[in-house]
């Protein structure tokens, strides 16, 4: 009789994250929209540098503001370190939680509309692994939105300053390491913010097919927080506003920093990130593609 055979077992084959992680990125910055949309924004600095020189030049200068990225356009004519800060505050209000907003609609309800999403979720790879390396995506993007912005911005506030215009609000001049520190600070705690935007739109990503909505739903959240934020009868709310810190960005250009609401912007960002991610994974359990 002969012997039977016993079954060999069946290995389950598992992509490495870092090769998962890498064809992410290469489908975020391979599409023709995403380049698009870095070299908008790479525009927006220059063009804010040289309409700031021309209204100093002409006698003309932006009014004021509520100490956000409006107000410091007061000072960024003739500040070479003012003006990455002023563009990054300026576009934190709504142009970067758009972008963001964008990319989250693409990483889960656009893979899910065209029907990607469900491959995904069929292969071996768990949920989880997939809610990583799509965050780690929209993460990624953001970064080099914010870091884009800030380095063209630098090196137009150079061009049309020169070096010796890195001084403060308050008045002391830095070493030009000093002020790109400064510089990279501001860019890294913007990208905090966005990554919190990002994790919301996430959620909100993993439960609709259809990406507009995702974005149609973070602008009108940031658009909503920010009226909000202007009323004093709901003043109880305020601190659960992610918006309610962004106008701290302007405290990295004082000396020295004051510390207390970007520890606090920090912090709201992080549990904003934890409760995104969470509600994301809670749908991407559940969900079928």
């Amino acid at each position: 009789m002969p012997a039977t055979l016993d079954a060999a077992p069946v290995e389950r084959w598992s992509v490495p994250f870092h090769r998962l992680y890498r064809a992410e990125l290469r489908w975020i910055f391979r599409r023709p929209r995403t380049l698009i949309v870095l070299g908008l924004l790479a525009l927006i600095p220059v063009i804010i540098g040289i309409g700031l020189t021309i209204a100093a030049n002409t006698g003309a200068g932006p009014g004021g503001g509520n100490g956000g990225g409006d107000s410091l356009l007061t000072t960024a004519a003739g500040n070479a370190l003012v003006l990455p800060v002023a563009t990054l505050g300026l576009t934190l209000n709504l142009l970067l939680p758009l972008i963001t907003a964008m990319s989250a609609g693409d990483a889960l309800a656009g893979e899910s509309s065209v029907g990607t999403l469900r491959g995904l979720l069929l292969a071996p790879v768990s949920r989880g692994r997939l809610l990583l390396m799509k965050s780690l995506g929209v993460a990624t993007f953001t970064l080099a939105a914010a870091l884009l912005m800030a380095v063209v911005a630098m090196l137009t506030g150079l061009v049309i300053n020169g070096t010796g215009s890195l001084f403060t609000l308050s008045g002391n001049t830095l070493s030009f390491v000093d002020a790109l520190g400064r510089v990279a600070l501001a860019a890294a705690w913007v990208t905090l913010q966005l990554w919190a935007v990002g994790a919301i739109a996430l959620a909100i990503s993993a439960c609709t097919e259809h990406p507009m909505l995702v974005v149609v739903s973070v602008l009108a959240g940031t658009v909503v927080s920010t009226v909000l934020l202007l009323l004093s009868a709901v003043d109880w709310l305020h601190p659960f506003l992610l918006p309610k810190s962004w106008n701290g960005l302007a405290d990295l250009l004082r000396d020295p920093i004051p510390t207390g609401q970007l520890t606090e912007g920090a912090i709201r960002a992080a549990c904003y990130i934890v409760i995104g991610l969470s509600l994301a994974y809670a749908r991407l359990s559940t969900k079928d593609g």
